[in-house]
């Protein structure tokens, strides 16, 4: 009869069906597994200061690895340059001018923000963290308890650490503790927050345990004295950025031995940049541009790409509830600001990805305390087409800190010593204004030719239509953003409190005579200047 088929084609077409099918079923399945994910976050590390980056005088293979094997992110920026705030924005998936206290470091963390590893917990995934989750600062209680912005902690296990800098805390060992502890179906989520290279160090340690050389840096940035000093305290930080890399190693092999490599999303960064001065605290190039890799085998198209798209933080907590197949329609959290990076990666492309992710936001309000009432140092910027675009709000503040606190938002080390002693010598003063000294209104650096941010080019004639633009789209933005400080009530990140009680008061009370000095600055670091 015409139309019926033969049976050797009905066989075909049942066997043909089947092979449909089952590749449905197993797309269906590929699609419902939720990944497991393991975010490690490095204490103060800058941009380009590991392996994958071409840096040669610190050996970072876990970080290269994850590259290698997944995406290398060239330009991604932390909004805020400071541990608390910056972590905020990770798990929130906002800018810190958008989080209300926590914007500022050690803050309280208002009730109203929910974080990404929260919304995970009450969708199914086991969470936890080792060491520093969100910190320094009050996260306030649930039930008569102290949140868990990144889950319950795994700090038990404890090891010997090779110096005095680094913690007592063994980081894989409590990872390994953390998978015992779950059930043995239930996707995961691990914040692995180290507190190196934090400081404080032991000095030579890089060279003494290390065996490093100070002629193995390639170059120290043109805002501190290239002298031996400088370069052994740069060797510590490589040594402390170094065992977070051997950690998080173990971790990796961890993984793999328990055969959850394949399906686990792992994230490596650092909250805000090297502890020295200039950098962590500050808006410039080495505070918020921060190394990112990220690797998911059964997740990522295309492994090995290097990735040119500009990424904020606030991307961050838009991917893991995008990969975790996490509604925003079913959890608590206030409105997301940042964008989920799962287009990128299911593209096969390298460099520019997304075309509209061609810059990003950053600022900053009260970090550390030591100006009157304990005031901060507004900052907002906008990077974009190899340009840092700055405005400072409050230029009769001290930058970092008033001289006679101790210029409280850097911490104490060599390199801080030698630039604070350098200011009494006309041919070495520069490298205390850089770091410590009053600023103009407004900052422009070419961030692409001179990463230093060293040449300020806000006045030069021939930079005044760049200038205005990138002010205009940066003011827009903040604006639909709702950022406080566009419409004229900046003044409330001043009057949030700190969260440590030692911490109130601190200008007032040390202007008073009362021994308050803070433990994170050197007994030098206090002086007496006139202007």
């Amino acid at each position: 009869m015409k139309g019926t088929l033969k049976p050797s084609c009905l066989v075909f077409f049942y066997l043909l069906c089947i092979v449909y099918l089952t590749g449905c079923q197993t797309e269906t399945e590929q699609r419902t597994e939720r990944p497991n994910i393991l975010i490690a976050v490095a204490d103060d590390a800058s941009f380009p200061y590991m392996g994958a980056y071409g840096c040669t005088w610190i050996n970072t293979p876990a970080f290269d690895h994850v590259a290698k094997n997944g995406l290398l992110f060239m330009n991604a920026y932390t909004p805020n340059a400071k541990c608390a705030p910056s972590r905020a924005c990770i798990l929130t998936g906002r800018n810190s001018w958008q989080l209300e206290e926590a914007a500022n470091h050690m803050a309280y963390f208002p009730a109203k923000f929910q974080t990404f590893m929260e919304a995970l917990k009450a969708q199914g995934y086991f969470t936890g963290h080792v060491l520093k989750g969100w910190a320094p600062g009050n996260p306030g209680m649930v039930n008569g308890k102290p949140r868990e912005l990144t889950g319950p902690a795994f700090n038990d296990i404890k090891t010997t650490p090779p110096t005095t800098g680094i913690s007592e805390v063994d980081y894989a060992a409590n990872f390994a503790s953390f998978l015992d502890t779950r059930d043995k179906d239930q996707p995961f989520c691990f914040w692995y927050g180290s507190i190196e290279p934090h400081r404080s160090y032991e000095y030579g340690t890089g060279a003494r345990l290390g065996g490093k050389k100070t002629g193995s840096i390639e170059r120290v940035p043109a805002f501190w004295p290239d002298t031996d000093t400088v370069r052994n305290d740069m060797l510590d930080f490589a040594y402390e950025l170094e065992y977070f890399d051997q950690q998080l190693m173990k971790m990796l092999d961890i993984l793999e031995q328990r055969g959850e490599f394949d399906n686990t999303l792992i994230i490596v960064t650092a909250d805000n940049g090297m502890p020295f001065p200039r950098v962590k605290g500050q808006a410039y190039e080495m505070s918020n541009h921060l190394p990112l890799a990220m690797m998911w085998k059964n997740g990522i198209r295309n492994p090995g790409r290097t990735i040119e798209d500009f990424i904020s933080f606030i991307d961050f907590a838009p991917t893991m509830l995008d990969v975790a197949q996490v509604s925003k329609d079913s959890i608590a959290m206030q409105p997301i600001q940042g964008r989920s990076l799962v287009n990128i990666f299911q593209s096969d492309q390298s460099g520019q990805v997304d075309t509209t992710r061609d810059h990003v936001l950053i600022g900053k309000e009260r970090h550390d305390v030591g100006r009157p009432h304990d005031w901060g140092y507004p900052i907002r910027g906008i990077v974009s087409k190899d340009m840092l675009y700055l405005r400072n709000y409050k230029t009769d503040r001290w930058p970092a800190g008033n001289p006679e606190t101790g210029y409280l938002n850097t911490d104490g080390s060599p390199t801080k010593t030698q630039i604070l002693q350098a200011r009494t010598k006309e041919s070495t003063r520069p490298y205390w204004q850089w770091s410590f000294g009053k600023r103009p209104a407004e900052e422009l650096y070419q961030i692409g030719d001179a990463p230093d941010c060293v040449d300020n080019l806000a006045n030069e004639p021939e930079f005044a239509g760049l200038k205005a633009e990138l002010e205009a789209q940066m003011i827009e933005e903040l604006k639909g953003q709702g950022d406080p400080r566009m419409f004229s009530k900046g003044y409330i990140f001043d009057e949030y409190n700190v969260s440590f009680d030692e911490q109130r008061g601190f200008y007032e009370r040390y202007m008073k005579g009362e021994d308050v000095k803070a433990s994170w600055v050197n007994p030098s670091d206090f002086e007496v200047i006139d202007n």
